[in-house]
């Protein structure tokens, strides 16, 4: 890997919560790109995927780093953000939690093939939105 490379990601979220979940009404998904929602999609689809690229940087140390516009956190503990709203028709997304997917626990091999994916269910142990940090094995990033 050169110092500064892109590494494309797709992200597939699948048992989505529902349009309704608690006391929350019109809830979209969405990935976060720098502090706004982007590709916004309703939790009741039967499937939710983004695609994107983020830059990888080998550092002196030979360390590895992560850059973009969605990804967040300090250097070392580099993440994604999955955000949850409500987004009233003609509305705008109003965030109410998000989670967070770790770049660090992408496997050796899917960083050297430069593209991954990562698939996961939306929706907690209650029937309402993922949030919180997600970890393997809730979260499965392969190569694509």
């Amino acid at each position: 890997m050169s110092d500064r490379t892109a590494l494309f990601l797709r992200i597939v979220g699948s048992e989505l919560p529902g349009r309704v979940c608690g006391d929350h009404q019109d809830v979209h998904v969405a990935v976060q790109r720098g502090r706004e929602p982007e590709g916004a999609v309703l939790a009741d689809a039967a499937e939710a995927a983004w695609e994107f690229t983020v830059e990888m940087l080998l550092a002196a140390d030979g360390t590895l780093d992560f850059r973009g516009p969605y990804v967040h956190g300090r250097r070392g503990a580099r993440f994604l953000y999955l955000t949850w709203g409500e987004k009233p028709p003609g509305g705008a997304f109003t965030m109410f939690r998000r989670a967070k997917l770790f770049l660090g626990d992408l496997p050796a091999e899917v960083v050297e093939r430069g593209s991954a994916e990562a698939r996961l269910g939306l929706t907690d142990a209650w029937g309402m939105p993922l949030c919180a940090a997600v970890r393997p094995p809730r979260i499965r990033w392969t190569a694509r």
